[in-house]
């Protein structure tokens, strides 16, 4: 049975954990006395045997025997190892804890969605969730000790009202080598088609709901499998039991009172009882001992799931929403404060001071501002400007070059930027490249204005005229005319 403390600990109060610590039942004393048992027993007769049984040569070789292994012992990562692996099985129990397949959901759309109060509509709904909660069972006799105890045959779901003689002839009937949980939903899914074909579910929307729904808890059903299929590596939890055992063998010799006549360092006294080792075996084996309980909550202990209890409200639920509260709606009245615009809800004398508490309106409400009137007028800020890369196609000449560097393309084509400012367009960009050209063009004696169609400027034709290279220039596809001029 799960302990639930909850309501001793509402309030924070003095001492609130402390009366926690008296609790036998679900405690850690009941999980690890036996444990703490035999490592006090095992302490005691080895100091008996040092103290009593052992001459003097004997004595001395203890003695060195048990500093080599208090030396040691500290080299064993106690808390990285216990501390990953219990926070790795905690996320584990509480996945399983979610993955716990409830019909709550599913109930509703089937007691909204498949229509009909007569006795085939009544027999659909009450046939669909028993078909739910029947793949549930299965599930759970598969991985709970609990349920395999309360159903440990098929004949024992069968009297349970889970299943009827017929469909245990049809479930044994189909031979799987894999676990058939999944046989139910399925005929879930085909009933709730067939009651689409007749009427009972209204369209294809609501029988998309049915579906979605049934999926999410086949879901659940087949996650809670594969928990228990996969578990941790069987290395990991080897690894983390060895390590505590073998910290704790070790600690048997290792932590034992010599003799203070001797002079070894850090034995000036003998205690008898190793208080603090018998502390850090009781965190460090109850820590060990937590991962053990919670790496499968599905047994017996004290804090394991109520799978039985789970079931059975399980059944109970949902045949009531969909029978008996199918359709049987309370009259529809005009509540009671119908008629107020504003209203206020009554408090008994014990909360009633929390009215006079006044209501939470955010963080910065209270803020107190400045009381400078000239600080809250509104002023227009100028816009930022930002650096902006420009379309690229203005600029083949630079993709063009075969290693173009940093400083080239900086530099732009013809000692154009690159990089413009937010407020300047593409347009500009053009202007300001026609305007270099027609300088460019004017210093050079050429009449920009003798013919349109002409280009602005031909540098290149220019300078390969003046090597005598004889060239042929287009000057208007229209007119079709060829100049040649040579040097």
């Amino acid at each position: 049975m799960t302990i639930s403390y909850t309501l001793e600990v509402a309030d924070a109060r003095f001492a609130g954990f402390s009366k926690l610590l008296f609790r036998w039942k679900g405690s850690i004393y009941k999980l690890l006395y036996k444990e703490f048992l035999v490592f006090s027993f095992l302490y005691g007769f080895f100091s008996i045997i040092y103290r009593c049984l052992l001459n003097s040569y004997q004595q001395d070789l203890f003695e060195k025997t048990a500093i080599y292994c208090n030396q040691f012992t500290e080299l064993i990562p106690m808390s990285f190892v216990l501390g990953f692996y219990v926070t790795l099985a905690f996320n584990r129990w509480w996945g399983q804890y979610t993955s716990f397949p409830l019909p709550d959901n599913l109930m509703m759309v089937v007691s909204g969605n498949v229509h009909g109060t007569d006795e085939r509509g009544r027999m659909l709904r009450r046939t669909l969730m028993r078909y739910a909660n029947l793949s549930s069972v299965l599930i759970l006799r598969s991985i709970s000790t609990r349920v395999r105890k309360r159903f440990p045959t098929l004949d024992h779901v069968i009297d349970a009202g889970f299943m009827t003689q017929e469909e245990q002839r049809k479930l044994d009937s189909l031979h799987s080598d894999f676990n058939k949980y999944w046989m139910p939903l399925a005929w879930f899914a085909n009933l709730a088609a067939q009651a689409r074909k007749e009427g009972r579910v209204r369209d294809d929307i609501a029988l998309r709901l049915l579906m979605d729904e049934l999926n999410n808890y086949r879901a659940k059903c087949s996650l809670l499998f594969h928990y228990d299929w996969i578990s941790i590596p069987l290395v990991y939890t080897q690894v983390v039991t060895l390590a505590v055992y073998s910290f704790f063998a070790f600690c048997l010799i290792g932590r034992q009172f010599l003799n203070p006549t001797k002079g070894y360092r850090g034995h000036n006294l003998d205690m008898y009882v190793p208080v603090f080792t018998l502390l850090q075996f009781f965190f460090y084996a109850g820590w060990l001992k937590v991962g053990e309980q919670i790496i499968n909550p599905f047994g017996e202990d004290d804090d394991d799931f109520e799978t039985n209890q789970l079931i059975d409200r399980n059944i109970q639920v949902s045949m009531l929403a969909v029978d008996d509260m199918h359709q049987n709606l309370p009259p529809i009245e005009k509540d009671k404060y119908w008629t107020e615009e504003c209203f206020a809800l009554p408090y008994t004398i014990a909360t009633a001071t929390e009215t006079l508490k006044p209501a939470f309106m955010g963080s910065t409400f209270d803020m107190r501002m400045s009381e400078d009137p000239a600080q809250h007028q509104m002023v227009e800020t100028p816009m930022t400007p930002r650096i902006q890369t420009p379309r690229m196609g203005f600029y083949k000449a630079v993709a063009a070059s075969p290693a173009p560097s940093l400083k080239s393309f900086a530099r732009g084509v013809r000692g154009q930027p690159l990089l413009r400012l937010r407020g300047e367009s593409f347009n500009s960009d053009r202007e300001r490249i026609d305007e270099d050209s027609e300088d460019e063009c004017r210093k050079d004696g050429q009449d920009l204005n003798r013919t349109p169609q002409r280009p602005k400027c031909l540098e290149a034709s220019e300078q390969k005229q003046q090597k005598g290279v004889q060239i042929t220039v287009t000057v208007d596809s229209a007119n079709k005319e060829n100049q040649q001029t040579d040097v």
